[in-house]
């Protein structure tokens, strides 16, 4: 599986949010999409999942325009996590994420055994199986995260695409997010996640994808992109960097002034 973004342009407001953007992501690898607020993290996440198709370029899906797939395969091949999902229905937690195997029903099949599975195995994986008898308005805005991101998983699509999957959680089950988030990947599943926390970026991403001003400022393994001179230009912060295990991690550390951009 494939997943290719061709000069990208997307604008809202009659403003460009995104310009010639070009990414290409594989089956098998986490990407994490980073860059500041307003960068154009969400649009261009929205635009893989079609959600907002481009006022230029395309998104291709091994070789073929996505737009040229009927609507129940892209939603059999594509499962998205949105920022802040709210749902407006007294639903438990177990039937929510449920929803994730819709794509695969008939329009009037019940749940089939291969349905079953999926849901318990997304649930285990987000640790939210204690709540599967609760509705989503009595827990947490972590664990309704959590929920959402097994609903997402329980489609078991070829292409995951999260937007800031760990936004609300502690740091616990950041980690753990992190970890399905990889884990996923590395059964054959080409997931991409918008990220901040840029140490977890360094850890789990395969590679990453940073935006600044609607564009592609650099992209590749995280040693590669997160240097100093874009971290600058990105940010405008001075991050302090350590290892620990053998991995490095970054802490934001002094706001920059203009003068000291790009030094």
């Amino acid at each position: 599986m494939q997943l290719v973004a061709n000069d990208i342009g997307i604008r809202l407001g009659g403003r460009a949010v995104l310009d010639g953007v070009n990414i290409a992501v594989e089956g098998g690898e986490l990407v994490g999409l980073i860059g500041p607020n307003g960068a154009g993290k969400t649009s261009l996440l929205r635009a893989l999942a079609h959600l907002a198709p481009p006022a230029t370029g395309r998104v291709l899906c091994d070789g073929r325009p996505l737009d040229e797939f009927p609507p129940i395969e892209r939603a059999r091949r594509t499962a998205y996590l949105a920022q802040g999902a709210e749902v407006h229905w007294p639903l438990t937690v177990e039937k929510l994420v449920a929803l994730g195997r819709l794509p695969h029903r008939g329009s009037w099949g019940g749940e089939s055994e291969t349905d079953t599975a999926a849901i318990a195995r997304a649930m285990q994986a987000t640790d939210v199986g204690r709540f599967r008898g609760r509705t989503i308005a009595t827990l947490s805005g972590g664990e309704r995260m959590r929920v959402m991101l097994a609903r997402a998983l329980a489609v078991e699509a070829p292409i995951l695409l999260a937007d800031e999957p760990v936004a609300a959680l502690d740091p616990y089950h950041q980690l753990q997010v992190m970890t399905v988030l990889k884990s996923t990947a590395g059964r054959g599943t080409a997931v991409v996640a918008v990220l901040h926390d840029l140490s977890l970026a360094t850890r789990f991403c395969d590679r990453l994808v940073l935006l600044h001003g609607g564009r592609v400022l650099a992209v590749g393994r995280p040693a590669e992109v997160l240097g100093d001179e874009n971290l600058r230009t990105a940010y405008a912060v001075g991050f302090a960097r350590g290892r620990r295990d053998e991995q490095e991690f970054l802490v934001a550390w002094n706001s920059l002034q203009p003068q000291d951009i790009g030094r």
